[in-house]
């Protein structure tokens, strides 16, 4: 697969890894909020920030009733009608141009998630550079090829999706005609334990799929996302806030300033460290070699005198004959005076 581009970062396992702030409902209904985690993200660090582009009138209706309503007692937001958490958690429509306007102001790259068609339409009209499609709406073909149709780059997340449905989503969006498609392996709890994340898909899923594979985390922490860069992950998407106990719809899987720029830095790292494969001495390590052990004499050993254990030793540094070579010397005559420190080589046997 051909590495590419998203306004101006490379996007590829040979550039390093792209890492998205997403604010998600962080803001708390406050613009200077919302404005304050956008300068946070570029200060630690962050290559793009991300929103989310809904009304609570477009995602679901206004009703109490069974299914509309979470029941899970674990999670985040039981006892919420859907219609409320989504009118909590949106990002005001005429937020998103000043939202845009100060993250290039600091050097992010701002993009979105629209979750219908008018969504699409209105981000249009904002010259966004790429959208992601969530994990809930993966499924839902006729937005997939909607946003497809821009023909800018897409980054879908694949949680709870079976690798048919993958599949199906790939073949549409390729159809309609995006070129540009990263894989987000995700995991949709709020938050995700490491012991569901299951990395290990990340390379499956790029060697099948074709696709640039990243990881869209809801684990605590920045160790799931380091490991993800380690099997191949170029794109790293986290929920990013000022301060988990300022509260808010998603604080609590969210990470602070400090922990996002660590984030950014270990990534990196990991990236770095990937390199290729290779054995032997590397150029950095050439000075090294002459820190291993070698064979010296230990005491003067005169001329015709034989070479002992008591007087012969594997010793630092290595300018002399390999240990592996030991007994095979032990029991020679020396053929010179050898002084105490002296490199043993074959000539000298």
């Amino acid at each position: 697969m051909a590495a590419f581009s998203i306004a101006h970062r490379t996007i590829g396992r040979d550039a390093t890894p792209f890492v998205i702030a997403e604010m998600s409902g962080n803001h708390n209904q406050s613009l200077d909020r919302a404005l304050a985690i956008v300068d946070a993200a570029a200060d630690a660090g962050a290559h793009a920030l991300k929103i989310q582009t809904y009304t609570a009138d477009t995602m679901t209706l206004d009703s109490d009733q069974g299914g509309f309503v979470i029941n899970d007692p674990n999670s985040l937001w039981a006892g919420k009608s859907l219609h409320k958490l989504y009118d909590e958690a949106h990002t005001p429509w005429e937020w998103h141009a000043p939202i845009f306007d100060k993250a290039r102001q600091r050097g992010l790259i701002p993009f979105s998630t629209p979750f219908d068609e008018t969504a699409v339409d209105f981000l249009e009209t904002l010259n966004v550079p790429c959208y992601k499609v969530a994990s809930f709406e993966m499924t839902d073909l006729p937005l997939v090829r909607k946003i497809a149709a821009t023909g800018k780059p897409m980054i879908v997340s694949t949680g709870m999706a079976n690798a048919a449905e993958i599949d199906e989503t790939v073949r549409t969006a390729r159809a309609a005609g995006c070129r540009d498609l990263v894989l987000l392996k995700c995991t949709s709890t709020y938050p995700a334990t490491p012991a569901n994340t299951n990395l290990l898909t990340i390379p499956n899923l790029r060697d099948w799929s074709g696709c640039e594979v990243g990881l869209s985390d809801h684990t605590m922490g920045i160790g799931a996302a380091v490991a993800a860069v380690a099997l191949g992950a170029s794109v790293v998407e986290k929920h990013f806030t000022l301060a988990r106990a300022d509260g808010g719809v998603d604080s609590a899987f969210s990470l602070e300033p400090a922990e996002l720029k660590a984030l950014v830095v270990e990534t990196e790292r990991a990236w770095q460290a990937l390199g290729q494969v290779a054995y032997g001495a590397s150029e950095a390590e050439q000075k090294s070699l002459a820190f291993r052990r070698s064979l010296y004499a230990v005491k003067d050993i005169a001329r015709g005198e034989r070479l002992t254990a008591d007087n012969v030793r594997a010793i630092r540094p290595g300018f002399g004959l390999p240990p592996k070579y030991l007994e095979y010397i032990l029991g020679k005559t020396a053929s010179r005076d050898l002084a105490k420190g002296t490199p043993l080589s074959w000539d000298i046997l």
